[in-house]
């Protein structure tokens, strides 16, 4: 069993200043097929009365948003983070508890909180036991495939990916409260970001000044993040409709040509589509749980058809369960 201690040791407690402060809006664009600057998502119906922000503010102006004018949810709490990365044979091995090592916020969101003028979010963080079981050497697939509501990924901070919507099809990272991390928790207690939180550092050692690996696609391929080849930040218009690309990157320790996502400033921010096989799990339930999402009601929106019918394809998930960790002081 070889450990990747590098690996997990490269996400820092520090802001990324790379990060744009006014973004382009994502709301409605969800598509059933691959398409640049859309989520190829395996939810196509969305409730737009689901629970979750119930309020925007002045920070969403046309068709685009400003982060900085954007509240964030209050407080700074510590946990006993966990995470390893090990190479076994032809699987990768992600083992966590899914806590951050870097601060959250207060969660749930307290009445004082300015944040509650905007989302309520009642869900408390608590641990997951997370065991994926990832391809080490990850493959093209034939076909794209739909991301899921819930984890699509995994930083190496400890935290899940989820993909770029809340529980009624838009922009999370626009709508949505989050803390000074960018991460909150949805409702089985899965603390997670949407995009590249601030308290990841987008370190640039690779070749070319090239961002390090950030996180790993729950297909196996690695997500690095905002910097591509020649130090660039990478735009949507620089990847493919999965939102990566293939070129020679550190992978492993080693220079290797293969491809990888990124994570941008543009929505969908991290996976537009699967571009490997995800891989099957046990625990689908939880991680498809997705946002504060109750069960389809009144005032439900269709975002298009799905392509492969009534169910999409199973996630990746071994052994994924949940327990009330002790909390930090705030």
């Amino acid at each position: 069993m070889k450990k990747l201690a590098a690996a997990v040791a490269i996400a820092a407690v520090t802001g990324a200043p790379s990060i744009a402060h006014e973004r382009p809006l994502g709301d409605g664009k969800i598509t059933s097929s691959p398409r640049v600057d859309y989520l190829m998502s395996c939810q196509q119906r969305f409730n737009a009365n689901a629970p979750g922000a119930h309020r925007t503010g002045d920070w969403i102006s046309g068709n685009t948003y400003d982060t900085d004018e954007k509240p964030t949810v209050d407080g700074s709490v510590n946990w006993p983070s966990r995470i390893s990365v090990s190479l076994q044979g032809n699987e990768r091995v992600v083992s966590s508890n899914n806590l951050p090592n870097h601060p959250t916020g207060n969660f749930p969101i307290a009445r004082n909180d300015d944040a509650y003028q905007y989302d309520r979010n009642p869900n408390r963080i608590s641990e997951q036991n997370i065991l994926l079981r990832l391809p080490a050497n990850p493959q093209l697939a034939a076909n794209a495939s739909c991301v899921p509501m819930g984890m699509i990924g995994f930083a190496l901070s400890g935290v899940a990916i989820y993909n770029a919507v809340d529980a009624s099809g838009r922009d999370a990272p626009a709508h949505e409260i989050q803390d000074k991390c960018g991460g909150h928790p949805q409702r089985s207690g899965q603390y997670h970001y949407h995009d590249l939180s601030p308290c990841l550092t987008d370190t640039r050692s690779g070749i070319a000044g090239h961002s390090n690996l950030v996180g790993y696609a729950l297909d196996g391929f690695g997500i690095y993040g905002l910097h591509g080849e020649n130090g660039e930040v990478m735009t949507n218009a620089d990847l493919d409709e999965c939102h990566g690309h293939t070129h020679t990157v550190m992978w492993d320790g080693a220079p290797r040509e293969i491809y990888h996502y990124h994570m941008t400033n543009e929505y969908p921010y991290t996976l537009g589509c699967y571009r490997g096989t995800p891989q099957r799990v046990a625990g689908e339930r939880i991680a498809n749980a997705g946002e504060r999402r109750g069960p389809p009601q009144a005032g439900e929106r269709h975002a298009g058809r799905e392509q492969f019918g009534d169910r999409p394809p199973r996630q990746t998930i071994f052994g994924l369960f949940r327990r009330q960790p002790r909390q930090g002081r705030p």
